[in-house]
């Protein structure tokens, strides 16, 4: 996340409204580019921002630490777009003609691709959350390492780990699911 004036997070927090609209601004491209790499369509990933900005705007005043607010904020960010996630899940449905789809020759080569960002979705979705907002924000969102721990409050080694352990239970997942042998 972009670095935050201390002072604008205070001045949000104790009401003011032009700090707070200005707050809201700033972080929205962040949570964009968040909760598009973890949605599955793009107006999934709106909603989550939208539903994330609200919370933001609703309960700043109960930000304990303003050192705290980037990782505060990944983390309503983060259970929104799990949120949807599991509420999609319950509503997925196929067409009889997308089954027939998947058994086509044709079809089979142009969407092995799709299938792999699928499973790869569902097991980044499914790792703890200590170690998938580490992964989605150092291998997704391409923030460096001593950046995901700023935002987190970790050491530069708790990072690694987390970063470590991710990977793996995700490859083994993918394994699992037949991608890799």
């Amino acid at each position: 996340m972009n670095k935050i004036d201390e002072n604008l997070i205070v001045l949000a927090r104790s009401g003011d409204q032009v700090a707070l609209l200005k707050l809201l601004e700033i972080c929205q491209p962040d949570l964009n580019r968040f909760s598009r790499k973890v949605c599955s369509n793009a107006e999934d990933a709106e909603d989550a921002v939208q539903v994330a900005l609200w919370i933001l705007y609703k309960k700043i005043e109960v930000l304990r630490t303003i050192s705290a607010f980037s990782s505060w904020l990944f983390r309503i960010i983060e259970r929104e777009c799990y949120r949807i996630f599991r509420s999609n899940k319950k509503n997925f449905h196929m067409a009889p003609n997308e089954v027939e789809q998947l058994y086509d020759a044709n079809y089979i080569s142009s969407s092995e691709q799709s299938v792999l960002k699928i499973d790869l979705s569902r097991a980044i979705i499914s790792l703890p959350s200590t170690y998938r907002t580490v992964l989605i924000l150092r291998d997704i969102n391409e923030l460096t390492a001593p950046e995901v721990a700023d935002i987190l409050g970790l050491s530069i080694e708790a990072v690694k780990s987390r970063l470590h352990r991710a990977r793996n239970i995700v490859r083994k997942k993918l394994k699992l699911s037949g991608h890799f042998s």
